[in-house]
């Protein structure tokens, strides 16, 4: 078995929404009967539960994934400090290698009919000395969705992220807005600024949730426009 399709998810910053989204994609292809595959392949900021380093994202990809993996492989990375990769890895003297993380990649896609790949922070967030995040994504050459959080700034941030995705080579296929400030004024003018300057469909805006569920995220999301996305019905919220 091989993946048939893949996508690398990133964001205009940290806390924006990144996981929700995976962990939504993820549950649509689950729901579907798609062997669905979650990677978070560096996580920073984990704890220890009953002998187990855990992290929130990484754990919510595997609960919403339909193919349950080893975290050896879908979070090669897991790092216990909560800042960037880099500084997080060096603490433990560790050192991030990209072939380890593409070899991890290559087994998870031969497990799964789809993969989720979720990055870390922004597109381009340092790894080691002299690779980041935007490496990662063109060294796996997947796909680009893009997680926008909806707050003042986010169309600078997400103009100036969308250029670094294709100053890699590498392929904006959709991007999704999500709120992060309740009180942002003219939040569906910036939307509709972004969907006339972005060259990439978008998929839904995530309000506020309640809580934050991927079945509930899901259902504000369309993500039957991605190239290859083996789901042909289109969940939509009623109220939309």
């Amino acid at each position: 078995m091989t993946a048939t399709c893949a996508y690398f998810i990133t964001g205009t910053d940290t806390d924006i929404g990144k996981t929700l989204v995976s962990a939504a994609m993820l549950h649509v292809l689950a729901e579907s009967g798609i062997r669905a595959a979650g990677m978070k392949p560096v996580a920073a900021g984990a704890v220890l539960r009953d002998g187990v380093l855990h992290n929130g994202d990484a754990d919510a990809l595997a609960a919403a994934a339909s193919v349950a993996l080893p975290a050896e492989l879908t979070t090669p990375y897991l790092l216990r400090e909560p800042a960037s990769p880099h500084i997080a890895a060096a603490l433990e003297g560790i050192e991030i290698n990209p072939q380890h993380i593409q070899a991890c990649y290559d087994r998870v896609a031969a497990m799964a009919d789809a993969v989720v790949v979720e990055g870390v922070g922004g597109f381009r967030v340092p790894l080691n000395a002299t690779f980041d995040t935007a490496d990662l994504a063109q060294q796996l050459a997947l796909p680009v969705v893009m997680v926008v959080g909806l707050r003042l700034g986010c169309i600078n941030h997400a103009l100036l992220s969308a250029e670094a995705i294709a100053a890699r080579g590498l392929k904006l296929v959709g991007w999704v807005g999500n709120v992060v400030d309740l009180g942002m004024q003219h939040g569906i003018a910036n939307v509709e600024t972004l969907s006339a300057r972005l060259q990439a469909p978008l998929l839904g805006c995530v309000p506020r949730l309640p809580a934050a569920l991927p079945a509930a995220a899901a259902s504000h999301l369309d993500f039957s426009s991605l190239p290859g996305w083996p789901v042909a019905a289109v969940r939509r919220n009623p109220s939309q």
